[in-house]
């Protein structure tokens, strides 16, 4: 067995670098699904609202494995290769945006009926509303849910490797299998994934402190 050296890790740094790759690629993609699902959750027409949630429950009830191997051989049916990088950014896409969809529309019906009608009462159009009352104040609320997702999502990287794409956890497990030292390759994972997630979560308190200083 060899010892844990600077190439080992310098091999983890590259997975680490393709996890985050992977997380904003995923998350800005999904980011605009997500916003058109939740414009079509909140639609005046029932039929686009209705589809619109039968896709979310569709998504949210296949487990994400699962939605990589459709997403990576079910392409390849058609005799198409698709790169494992775009395979894992598109069954991320239609993750996030699934759940991130959900979630503004929940803090788009959060906020109080009499924001709605004081904007129609300015001659304000639905859409002019959504934009300059609604969504401001939904921010607030969502905020702190989306960026807990993103966390999610950074986490979630890590079954990418299934379909043949290195990130962080595939790379800690190609190290393991060379060395044959999984507690301090596995410990070293995990630490880096905290480094990634904590930053965040600490981003979201403070980003929601500031936010709502106005209300305090």
């Amino acid at each position: 067995m060899d010892s844990f050296s600077l190439i080992q890790f310098e091999y983890m740094l590259k997975g680490l670098g393709w996890t985050i790759v992977l997380s904003l690629i995923s998350f800005a993609l999904g980011t605009v699904g997500g916003f058109g699902v939740m414009l079509a959750r909140v639609s005046r027409l029932r039929p686009v609202r209705l589809i619109a949630a039968l896709l979310i429950q569709i998504v949210q009830g296949i487990p994400l494995l699962v939605l990589l191997f459709i997403v990576f051989f079910g392409v390849s049916i058609f005799g198409i290769d698709v790169d494992p990088l775009a395979a894992a950014s598109v069954a991320l896409m239609l993750y996030v945006s699934a759940f991130l969809g959900d979630i503004w529309r929940g803090s788009i019906e959060s906020v109080q009926k009499t924001q709605w009608e004081a904007a129609e009462c300015l001659g304000l159009s639905r859409w002019q509303s959504m934009r300059l009352v609604i969504i401001p104040q939904a921010v607030k609320l969502s905020l702190p849910s989306t960026v807990g997702f993103l966390v999610q999502v950074v986490k979630s990287t890590s079954l990418a490797s299934v379909v043949g794409f290195v990130e962080l956890t595939r790379a800690g497990q190609i190290i393991n299998n060379s060395l044959f030292q999984p507690f301090l390759v596995f410990a070293l994972v995990g630490l880096f994934y905290f480094c990634l997630c904590y930053p965040l979560s600490r981003w979201s308190r403070a980003m929601e402190r500031k936010l709502n200083v106005g209300n305090r």
